[in-house]
């Protein structure tokens, strides 16, 4: 069958043929998009029928997050029935071939050949063009009018552990996901509060997935979800994606408590992410490995080698590699090896190199070459990665471009509403795309973002912006349940300002790169470090309005949160200490 890319020329070619067009939404990890692509789009009676009735169209769900978030029928495969213009008339998951005629040739016959050969057939009252880009799930919040202060982070925290499993950890009861951004906002409020309960579903979910059979003991990592409560019976795929942020909430886990098991956990995911999606060639990591079941079965590493590994899918996205170099910076303080800071640089710098745009920004993924610019995911999480970089390698270098990044994506996605749109504004796009979406997680992360940004660079005009984002989904964020933990995170992080720590000196100062550590090796909720030359970073020191460290003391170290004063120190030993008082005084 010859499946067409998602183009105009390819809606021209259903116009000028009068023929409905056939959508196939997979993943390239999926194990049931390959099973439908192989029996039931593959059977001989299918196959005729979409080629002599439809114009086909095959889209990689991770390459294109603006056709999935249209058009995705809940998960994947979805096979969705459009006219010409994009609008859909019919969308279904996995069927049996026999089903699936059934359903084409209904389609197929109910489509009415109009002058213009656009078609106007009965559209499903659940099209997925009407659907929110981000799915709502589990229940909804309460009905109060909604502010950006306390009582809302509150309100999520405690759905977060209303809804969590007493028993197994985690969400849901049937397919279980980790969800690490939830872990992550957990652990926030936890040190903020001290609350046992919070800090309980936490440890629950985090132990119980390290010793469920989601986790691979033989070569480090986690599978994509399981299908039992108990984290047993997982679908085998392993996707960088889940990996990096696991790995971010298992180090910071050990980070805060010193529990080992969390250290060994966090220390198997590396291993396998090192060892499997690691590009030589680009310095950053590919997408994903394939299921195989008969692989993950294998007990031993040598038993695995006899049966040779899984493919890899060697597409590079933008997001999922800014995620895995968070991750990475983190690691290599709390696990205190210097290679993995080298390795998120090596990341960092492929995305400001090939995968940068100077007009548009970051494009979304590599293969081979740079393709779609400017999509908000990429922006929100490259913004963020940028930012700890600087954090955690004390290097400025990042700045201009972070700040560029933050501009552009302010002028191209921003929406009259305060939000900012998942993608750039396009004349050709068609149905579902032709309508620009604000999605919530997506502005969570970018709003989170610039907070950070804005705080490092003191310009209060990004935290400005960030709050209108945030502002923009007020009305709706409860539809999301347990999913919007990432946006209550960002509230979160406007109620309670971070803990910033300025560290001047020259960066390649032993004394500086120790006040540097030793801010950065406690767990701190949040937290902002930067680290500022005074002959590199002149015009970043006049910003900050900090004196110049004398010719004795050589760096030194300044503590301060909101906008109330400052504390220093130019002794790392005493640092912490220093920390922790002005964090309590806030």
């Amino acid at each position: 069958m010859h499946w067409h890319d998602w183009s105009a020329e390819t809606f021209e070619r259903a116009r000028e043929r009068g023929a409905p067009v056939l959508l196939f939404l997979r993943a390239s990890w999926c194990h049931w998009c390959r099973e439908l692509e192989e029996r039931t789009l593959g059977a001989p009676a299918v196959a005729a029928l979409i080629a002599e009735r439809f114009v086909a169209i095959e889209v990689d769900k991770d390459r294109r997050p603006d056709v999935d978030s249209r058009y995705r029928k809940g998960g994947w495969p979805t096979l969705a029935v459009l006219d010409a213009e994009g609008e859909v008339l019919e969308s279904w998951n996995h069927l049996e071939a026999e089903e699936l005629a059934r359903r084409l040739e209904r389609a197929a016959a109910a489509f009415p050949r109009s002058a213009d050969g656009t078609g106007a057939g009965p559209r499903e009252e659940d099209s997925p063009r009407k659907a929110p880009s981000a799915e709502p799930h589990g229940p909804v919040l309460g009905r109060r009018q909604a502010a950006l202060d306390e009582t809302l982070v509150n309100e999520v925290c405690t759905t977060l552990i209303e809804t969590s499993d007493p028993v197994h950890g985690g969400w849901g009861t049937r397919h279980k996901f980790p969800h690490p951004e939830a872990l992550h906002f957990l652990m926030v409020r936890w040190t903020q509060t001290g609350d046992a309960d919070t800090l309980a579903v936490v440890l629950r979910t985090l132990r119980r997935m390290q010793q469920g059979e989601i986790y691979d003991r033989v070569e480090g990592g986690f599978y994509r979800y399981a299908t039992q409560p108990d984290w047993s019976v997982p679908h085998h795929e392993k996707m960088l994606a889940s990996n990096a942020k696991r790995l971010l909430a298992y180090v910071e886990a050990y980070q805060a408590l010193g529990d080992e098991a969390f250290r060994a956990t966090a220390e198997g995911i590396l291993a396998w992410m090192l060892n499997t999606l690691l590009d030589d060639q680009t310095g950053a990591f590919v997408n994903s490995q394939d299921a195989d079941s008969t692989y993950a079965h294998l007990s031993s590493v040598e038993e695995r080698q006899r049966h040779g590994p899984p493919a890899c899918d060697p597409t590079i996205f933008t997001n999922y590699n800014a995620d895995a170099a968070m991750a990475l910076f983190k690691a290599s303080v709390v696990l205190e090896d210097e290679s993995l800071s080298a390795c998120a640089q090596r990341v960092l710098d492929f995305l400001m190199g090939p995968m940068w745009d100077d007009r548009e920004g970051v494009h979304h993924y590599w293969d081979g070459t740079y393709n779609l610019a400017g999509m908000l995911t990429d922006q929100a999480a490259t913004l963020r990665a940028l930012v700890e970089g600087m954090h955690y390698a004390g290097d400025n270098r990042w700045l201009g471009r972070a700040q560029r990044l933050a501009a552009l994506t302010i002028e191209n996605l921003g929406s009259e509403d305060g939000s900012f749109h998942i993608a750039r504004h396009a004349p050709r796009r068609r149905g579902g795309l032709a309508e620009r979406d604000s999605a919530l997680l997506e502005n969570a992360a970018m709003a989170e973002a610039l907070i950070r940004l804005g705080y490092m660079t003191r310009e209060e005009e990004l935290l400005a912006r960030a709050r209108e984002a945030l502002v923009a989904f007020l009305s709706d964020y409860r539809r999301f349940g347990h999913h919007v933990s990432s946006y209550a995170r960002a509230v979160n992080l406007l109620v309670h300002p971070p803990l910033r720590v300025t560290v001047v000196g020259p960066r390649d100062a032993d004394r500086t790169r120790s006040l540097r550590l030793a801010a950065l090796r406690p767990y701190v909720a949040n937290r902002i470090v930067q680290t500022v030359d005074p002959i590199e970073d002149g015009e970043l020191l006049a910003r900050t309005a900090l004196p110049t460290p004398g010719e004795v003391e050589v760096a030194r170290a300044y503590v301060d949160q909101g906008r109330g004063s400052y504390a220093e120190t130019s002794r790392p030993e005493r640092l912490p200490a220093l920390m922790a008082r002005v964090e309590r005084s806030d």
